[in-house]
């Protein structure tokens, strides 16, 4: 048969590359679908949260699995702890480099605290002598989504900045490494935070904000389509390719 002249002397090694290349090229839109198939799973478990009726946090329903229920809104009162108030640095807001302020949160009628992230601060606020302008003092009435924590393991990741001179408790932090936080504040905080919605009747520091999210099904199923095109090029390309040289001889 005409095909097995790919497998020729003077070919075999250009077809074995050319296998290969064609099963490289198949398993990557494999992986694209893989990845538009998660990306699916994901945008159900968030609108699915979205769509659930407001959650009140309180002593009875702190003991859900919330670890389960990221982007849900929820709502809690309690009063903050200003003292044990720590940042997330590099933290942009329209174009400006700034700090969201993390504070614990003592629910209402418990003893358990979560962390609050209320909002985005200018970078040169970013000292606890400076953060007191941004108090709120008393009983508190917080709004938001419940947010995971984002633990700090990335072998890619940069170090988290460590004490500085003065300081008791590091305050700087790159991601809401819950654990970390609370063991760095001495408060047994709930394993998610708050990250507090923007309000029309709140416009001042901290500016609230949404999460960032994409719903959509991105590129992935045209990035499948296109690796799915280059292999059939190569499975059906380089046998012709190879018929018409065998023919000029």
């Amino acid at each position: 048969m005409k095909i097995f002249i790919i497998f020729k002397k003077r070919w075999v090694i250009l077809t074995m590359i050319a296998i290969a290349a064609a099963a490289v090229l198949i398993r990557l839109g494999f992986w694209q679908l893989d990845r538009l198939q998660q990306r699916r799973e994901f945008n159900a478990r968030v609108l699915s949260q979205i769509n659930q009726p407001v959650l009140t946090l309180n002593a009875q329903t702190m003991a859900l699995d919330l670890m389960s229920m990221e982007y849900r809104t929820v709502t809690v009162s309690g009063q903050y702890d200003h003292q044990k108030q720590v940042t997330l640095i590099n933290q942009a807001y329209r174009n400006q480099f700034g700090v969201h302020l993390l504070t614990p949160l003592r629910i209402a009628g418990t003893d358990a605290y979560i962390l609050v992230d209320r909002g985005w601060a200018p970078a040169e606020g970013d000292a606890p002598g400076s953060w007191a302008a941004y108090d709120e003092a008393g009983i508190v009435e917080v709004t938001g989504v419940i947010r995971k924590a984002q633990p700090s393991r990335s072998l890619l990741a940069l170090p988290t900045p460590t004490l500085l001179p003065g300081e008791t408790i590091q305050r700087s932090w790159l991601f809401a490494d819950i654990d970390q936080i609370s063991a760095a504040i001495g408060l047994e905080l709930l394993p998610v935070y708050v990250q507090q919605a923007p309000t029309p009747s709140w416009t001042g520091l901290p500016y609230r904000t949404e999460p960032d999210l994409d719903l959509t099904e991105g590129s992935h199923q045209s990035y499948a389509l296109q690796w799915f095109t280059f292999a059939l090029i190569v499975i059906i390309g380089y046998p012709v390719y190879v018929f018409r040289e065998e023919q000029k001889r």
